[in-house]
Parts: C-alpha cells; structure tokens; sequence
C-alpha cells in the first residue's frame, strides 16, 4: 500500500531533518543490545539481591541467562478510576508468564496524577512535569537491568507519554503496552455538560452537579469521552504497541484478561533471546510517528498530543514539529465523533467498528504507513482487526466492513470533514495551536476586543460580574509551563460556552492547556512565547483589537504593529503560585523546561 504524497512529504522531511539525532539514538540502541543478555553482566551479588524475593522456581529461572524475564512498570493505584484495574494485572502476567517458562517481576511503580481531580486547583500545576517524572521513575524501574522485555500498565493524561519516553530511554529493550480500558457508559456526555453549564449559571445546585458527575463518572476503568486519556490507547494501537483490538475492552472482563496474558506471551516471545527480537527503539520510526499523527487527526484527538508527541518522538531521536502536524491536518479526513467533538463516548466507537475499523480505513485510502513494525509482527495491516473469544481462546477476526454507527464512526467516503481536528495558528502574537472538530464552522473566525486575565479565577468572577456579556477574546496568560508548569483551564469552558450560547462572539487566547476536552468554544493554546518569556501575549491589553482565522491559521492583534511591539511584556509576580501543594518542588522543572512546540519537556 502507498501513502498518499502529502503523507509522504511530511515523512520524508521527517527522516531529513532527524537524519543526524536518529541515528546517534540507533547507535546508542545497538550498543545496548550488543552487551548481551542483561542479567550475565550482573555479579552474583546482584543478582542475589535482584531475585531474593522471588519463588524457589523463579529464582532457579532467573539464575541462567537464557530464562526471559518481564519488567513491569505500573500505574496502578487504587484512587483513578482508570488505574485501579490494574491492582490484578501483576499476578496474572506473573502466572501467564510462569505458564509459558518466563519470569516476571514488577520493576517499579509511576505516580499517576487525574487532570479530573486536579481541575482548578493547585495540584494542576504538577500535572504536565509529571509527565517527565513518569519518565524518570521508569529508567529508575529498568535501571537494575534485570529485564529482557518490558510491560507497560498505564492509560490516561502524562502516564502513557511518561511511559513512552522512559521506554525509548531504553530503546533496546521490547515494549508493550497493556491497556486496562473505559469504563462502561454512564449518562450521555451532552448532559452532563448541560448540568455543568446550570450549574456555572446558578441555576441548580452542587447536590445536583455532584450527583451528575458521578453518574459519567462512575467505576473502574477510563473516563468515557475522547480526551488525552483515551487517545493515549489510539495511539498506542495505531503506532503498533498495543496487541490489536486491545484499545477499548472494558476491564474485569473475560476479553480483557485474554488480552493481558496474550501481551505477555507476545513479550517473551519478542525479546533477543529468541528470533523475533522486536525492540521497541527499532519500531518507534518517522513512519510510526506519523501514523501516530494520522490516528490524533483522523479522530479529532488531544490537544495535549501536540506537545507529548513531540517529546515522544525526540525521546527517539525524531523532530517533529507543529509545522508537520498542521500539513497532516490539512488532507487528513476527520473520520470519528466522540465527545467532545460529538455526542457517543469510546463504547460506542469501538462497538460502531473500532480500532481496526478505522485503521482499515486509513490504511486503504493511503493516510496510514503499512511497511511498519509492530509488537504483532511486520505491517500494520496486522491491525485492522478487532479481538473476540472464540472457544475459551482469544481469536482476531476482521473488522467490520460496514460501520455500526456511521454518525460516530465514518468510513473515509463519507468523512465528517476533509481535514484533521487540529490546526496551527501563527501571526504578530506567536504561535499556537487549536482543536476545531469541535466547533462549529460560524464559529472558526473571531474578531473581537481582548479582556486579560491573569488567573481563571480573575475571568470567573468576571463572569459572574456579566462584565463579559459581549462579543470576547479572552487572554488568560501567565499560564505557560515556565510560569506555573501550564496547567489546564478547562474550568473556564461552561463559563465560555455559555457566552457562546447568548449569541457572543467567543474564543480563547492562552499560553496554558485547555487538554483533550477542548469543545466547541475556539480556544488558541499552548501559545508560544509565553508571556513568562516576553511573547506577544504578555503585551495585549484590554480592548485591543484581536482577530482569530482558524479557516486561515492566523492569529493577529489589529492596530498599530509596531506601537504593539514597543510595548513593555506586562510581569506577574508569581511566587504564590510555586509555594504549596508540593510547586516549591519544581522549581528546577520550571526553569529547565523547553517551549511548547519542542514539547514542553525538561530533557532539553
């Protein structure tokens, strides 16, 4: 199968302009593999002290060098819906393990932060660094080099980029990654976003609020709208490092488990000591990375992706930029409608069709690169599958041919929208980016006076004063990851949406993160410079004249130019703001960390 020649230009000029890094990673990758089976170099006191734990006959296993053993890296804790599946996976990899004459030992644990439960308050501030403390906990993990593969448990925001970059650290080593999957369906999204908005105008109460939350919100497994966390799972399966099917089985479930022992049987099967030596630094390439980029844009992804991808593909020695992601978004159709971008959750994605559906799809109109490698074996087409249990077995049966829903899942035919769900906006005030699968047409071009603010409490209170009760660009500033570590501000979309719905013209300006739930309010994020370093952002002012074209890609103050940019970059003095809630913490990530566009990452 060919890609279409758009897809091919991106790729090519990929692999050019990472030509020089790649290759520095596939050396440092090969000189890795070439020191042998890891365990041999260890002493036998370290070795000792690697297995004392260990049952009589996995210590026996471990004692050779020619038994593999799983490293497990987990985000398991008992408090996030998502993670809390996960309690039950280490002694089921261990015993499938066990079954097939491997070993398995948990290498370690990550912090796992929800964006859900940090909303709004302080501890927002650590979430997105907490993506390159994942990272660092997993090479703490790996570090004892006692794994010839590696299972990777985690679901939502920065756990699975976290994951990624701490495995391609350890680019030698195979990799799968093991979902726990959704959730099953509460009340539908568009309510409990009607209930919200009530809510932010007075007119029911928490009692209410609370009580609608918890009905979406309700047991194990991962939030069921289409925000970071369920894009982590496409991407995971679209780049090959899922098992196929493996996206959107809900946990406790026969299926679920099948698919658990069935990844771990795969990852003995793939490390060096056997003949299908599959290393995940080897598959991670400029085609995988792109199909990454496909899969974000074919199903109007996260917004955060614009940022984790970038660093997951540097973690690999590839330079991507927003730049390559916007040419995508150009000619790549927009073929799903989940929430927010539309009103079923991920159950009813994967029951219209799924995963394999869509990359099917992809595949055949030539969006997808086929001659890839994945932990199932060579060529995606692996993928356009969706898994079952056939007689007390797992089975893979071909996707669908027909959608089972075409309003939430469309064949390329009868695409929703000829292009991608995401767009890159530049002009005199930086860059940014912005998701419009979401919003509406009429909606997309804004030209309207600034209103500033430094804080989201700053543009709720004025909100609640109606001082906002006209057509608005709000600038919310100060928020960038060199400021406060670019929280999310999606507290502010029931306030912004209800404007939008007295019949104002809306939108939103910010050097902060609105995340995967970015709807139908045109929201410019992840600005860049940010105002903490002087950009065009920290110079507007209340009333200036602010025109937002996400049709064209522009993003420009309308006056004066040069009168703009003799302004002095307004300051904020932000010490409140890196105190408390463990900020003082980070105050090294803060002065470390790079741009947006390089992925906001403190690796450089």
């Amino acid at each position: 199968m060919s890609v279409t020649r758009i897809v091919k230009a991106v790729t090519d000029r990929i692999a050019e302009r990472s030509a020089n890094t790649r290759g520095v990673y596939l050396d440092r990758l090969d000189a890795a593999r070439e020191k042998g089976v890891y365990r041999s170099t260890l002493s036998c006191g370290n070795i000792a002290h690697g297995f004392a734990a260990c049952a009589p006959l996995d210590k026996a296993r471990l004692a050779g060098d020619v038994t593999p053993n799983l490293g497990i890296v987990t985000s398991y804790n008992d408090m996030l819906s998502a993670h809390q599946p996960y309690w039950s996976y280490p002694d089921l990899i261990k015993d499938a393990a066990r079954e097939l004459g491997g070993t398995a030992q948990v290498a370690g644990g990550v912090p796992a932060m929800c964006d859900g439960v940090t909303q709004g308050q302080p501890g927002m501030d650590l979430s997105l660094f907490s993506r390159d403390v994942i990272a660092m906990a997993t090479a703490v993990a790996l570090s004892h080099n006692m794994f010839d593969s590696a299972l990777y448990l985690g679901i939502c925001d920065k756990i699975v980029p976290g994951l990624m970059i701490g495995a391609l650290t350890f680019g030698h080593l195979p990799a799968i990654f093991v979902p726990a999957g959704p959730m099953t369906s509460g009340i539908p999204n568009d309510e409990k976003s009607r209930i919200r908005q009530l809510y932010a105008e007075g007119k029911v109460g928490r009692a209410e609020l609370l009580d609608a939350e918890s009905r979406s919100y309700h047991s194990p497994g991962t939030c069921t709208f289409y925000g970071t966390a369920n894009s982590n799972q496409m991407l995971m399966e679209i780049m090959g490092l899922h098992l196929p099917g493996a996206s959107f089985v809900n946990p406790g479930t026969p299926l679920r488990d099948a698919l658990t022992r069935a990844a771990t049987r795969r990852a003995l099967e793939i490390t060096a000591l056997g003949n299908e030596y599959t290393p995940i630094g080897h598959i991670v390439n400029e085609k995988v990375v792109v199909n990454g980029l496909v899969g974000l844009l074919a199903t109007g992804g996260s917004t955060n992706h614009t940022m984790h991808l970038v660093a997951i593909a540097r973690a690999a020695g590839i330079n991507v930029t927003w730049q390559d992601m916007s040419d995508l978004s150009d000619v790549v159709p927009l073929l799903s409608r989940v929430y927010p971008n539309g009103v079923a959750d991920v159950n009813h994605f994967h029951a219209a069709g799924g995963m394999g559906f869509l990359i099917r799809e992809l595949l055949e109109a030539g969006y997808l690169h086929e001659d890839v490698r994945t932990v199932w074996g060579d060529g995606l087409s692996r993928y356009t599958v969706e898994a079952r249990l056939q007689d007390g077995g797992l089975a893979f049966e071909p996707a669908p041919a027909q959608s089972g829903n075409p309003k939430v899942l469309a064949p390329v035919k009868d695409a929703f929208s000829q292009n991608g769900g995401l767009k890159l906006l530049k002009g005199n005030l930086g860059q940014s980016v912005i998701k419009v699968s979401a919003v509406k047409a009429e909606n997309r071009v804004i030209e309207a006076k600034a209103r500033v603010f430094h804080t989201q409490d700053a543009l709720q209170a004025a909100f609640k004063a109606g001082t906002l009760n006209s057509d608005v660009i709000a600038v919310v500033r100060f928020q960038g990851p060199r400021s406060v570590g670019m929280p999310e501000l999606h507290k502010l979309t029931p306030q912004l949406s209800i404007l939008l719905d007295r019949g104002f013209k809306v939108a939103l300006i910010t050097d902060g993160r609105m995340s995967g739930a970015s709807g139908k309010v045109p929201a410019a994020i992840h600005m860049t410079p940010e105002a903490k370093d002087g950009g065009p952002i920290a110079k507007i002012r209340d009333g200036d004249l602010i025109r937002l074209d996400a049709d064209k890609g522009t993003l420009d103050y309308l006056g004066d130019l040069a009168e703009f940019m003799a302004r002095p970059a307004a300051t904020e003095d932000l010490t409140s703001s890196h105190f408390g809630m463990g900020r003082e913490l980070f105050e090294g990530f803060r002065a470390l960390v790079g741009t947006a566009d390089t992925g906001a990452s403190v690796f450089g």
